[in-house]
C-alpha cells in the first residue's frame, strides 16, 4: 500500500516552471544517466511496452499560403507536389476504416491551410462525426483556429487538435515568417479552452542548435497544461524547400530530446512522428526506451513516406511491444484487428521465406 501511495504521489509531480538552464543540463547529462532517468519516469506513468498507434491522412494537399521552410505543401516552393482539393467525406471515412482494420486507435486528418474557411468547416465537422462513429479517436491539424472554430470542432466530437510550435521562439523566425509564435500559442489556447486535447510538438534537424531544442521543450513543458500528445518530428529534407541541404541531425541528439521531453512532460504521449523512415530499427528501439510511446502507422505521413505497416509489426514483435488499447467499448474489436493483422504479417513472411528456398 505504501508503494502504491508513493507511486500516485510521484505521478502528480509535474512542473510548468522549467528554466532554460535546467533543461540544458538534462540534455547534457551522460547518455546512460539520461535514459535511466527517462525510463524511470516513463514506467511510473505508462505501460513501458505499450505504444499508441495513430494514422495520419492528408485531407487537403498543397497550395498552403504559409512559408514554412521545411514543408513541401507550401505554395512558396516548387517541390513538384500535386495540389489536391479537400477530400470527399466518404473517401476520408473509407481511409479511416482501413486504418482501424490495421490496428490504429486514432485517426488524424491534416489540411494544408493557414486556417479553415467558412465553406469548408461543415465538411470538416462531418468528417469528425463520421470517424467518431467508427470507434476511433479523432485528431485534426487545419492551421490556426478562431475561438468559435475550436468550439465547433469540440462540439462535433474532435478529441485532439494538432498545432506544433516547431522550434524555439528565438529560432522560429528563421523557419516561418507568415505566422507568428504568438499566433500559434493563441490557437493552442483556443483549443484548450474549448475542451479538446492538445497535440503539440516540434521538428528537429532544421539547423537549430541544442539551446533551441531546449527552448522548444521549455515552451511545451511550461504551457498551462502539458500537451496530451507531443510529436517529435525529424526533418525530412524535401527537394525544392529551403532546408533541402541542411545537415543531418545526430540520432543521439534526437534521442536526448525525446528523453528530456519524457522527463519534463511525464504524463504526455511522446510520439515518433515524421522522419521515422530515416531511422534505423536500433534508433527507434532506443527512442522507445527513452520514453516515446506513440507512433504514426502506415505507408504515408501526409506527403512523405512512412515505415510500412508490416515492418512496424515485425519491429514490435522483436521488441516485445504491443499497441496501446483505447479505453471504451471498441477495445476488443481493435485488439482483434491488430492481432489478425500481425498474424497475416507472420504468414506473409513464412510464404516469402518458402518461396526463396531452392
Amino acid at each position: 500500500m505504501a508503494r502504491l501511495q508513493t507511486t500516485q504521489a510521484q505521478k502528480t509531480l509535474t512542473r510548468h516552471d522549467w528554466r532554460r538552464e535546467e533543461i540544458q543540463a538534462l540534455l547534457e547529462l551522460p547518455f546512460n544517466e539520461l535514459l535511466f532517468r527517462a525510463q524511470g519516469v516513463h514506467r511510473r506513468h505508462f505501460d513501458p511496452n505499450a505504444v499508441q498507434i495513430s494514422t495520419l491522412l492528408s485531407i487537403k494537399t498543397g497550395a498552403c499560403p504559409e512559408d514554412c521552410k521545411y514543408c513541401p505543401q507550401s505554395g512558396h516552393y516548387n517541390t513538384g507536389l500535386e495540389r489536391e482539393k479537400l477530400m470527399q467525406v466518404e473517401a476520408v471515412l473509407e481511409e479511416a476504416r482501413k486504418a482501424r482494420a490495421v490496428g490504429a486507435s486514432r485517426f488524424c486528418m491534416g489540411a494544408a491551410w493557414k486556417h479553415p474557411s467558412a465553406k469548408d468547416m461543415p465538411y470538416v465537422l462531418e468528417m469528425v462525426r463520421g470517424v467518431r462513429k467508427l470507434g476511433l479517436e479523432t485528431c485534426m491539424t487545419l492551421g490556426m483556429l478562431t475561438r468559435d472554430q475550436a468550439e465547433r470542432l469540440s462540439e462535433a466530437g474532435l478529441d485532439y487538435y494538432n498545432h506544433n510550435l516547431d522550434t524555439s521562439p528565438e529560432y522560429y523566425g528563421e523557419i516561418i515568417t507568415t505566422r507568428t509564435y504568438a499566433d500559434r500559442l493563441e490557437t493552442l489556447d483556443h483549443v484548450r479552452q474549448s475542451g479538446m486535447k492538445v497535440c503539440c510538438g516540434g521538428i528537429l534537424g532544421m539547423g537549430e542548435n541544442a539551446d533551441d531544442r531546449a527552448g522548444l521543450l521549455q515552451q511545451l513543458a511550461n504551457l498551462p497544461a502539458h500537451p496530451e500528445s507531443v510529436p517529435i518530428n525529424m526533418l525530412i529534407r524535401i527537394q525544392g524547400t529551403p532546408l533541402e541541404h541542411v545537415e543531418d541531425l545526430d540520432p543521439i541528439d534526437f534521442i536526448r530530446t525525446v528523453a528530456v521531453a519524457r522527463i519534463l512532460m511525464p504524463g504526455s504521449h511522446v510520439r515518433l512522428a515524421a522522419g521515422r523512415e530515416l531511422m534505423s530499427d536500433e534508433t527507434q528501439a532506443m527512442a522507445f526506451f527513452a520514453g516515446a510511446n506513440s507512433i504514426f502507422y502506415g505507408e504515408r505521413l501526409l506527403t512523405a513516406q512512412n515505415p510500412q505497416a508490416n515492418h512496424d509489426r515485425r519491429l514490435f514483435e522483436r521488441l516485445g511491444l504491443h499497441p496501446e488499447q483505447r479505453e471504451g467499448a471498441d477495445d476488443a474489436a481493435c485488439e482483434a484487428a491488430i492481432q489478425e493483422s500481425m498474424a497475416r504479417a507472420r504468414i506473409d513472411a513464412m510464404v516469402t521465406d518458402a518461396a526463396a528456398q531452392p
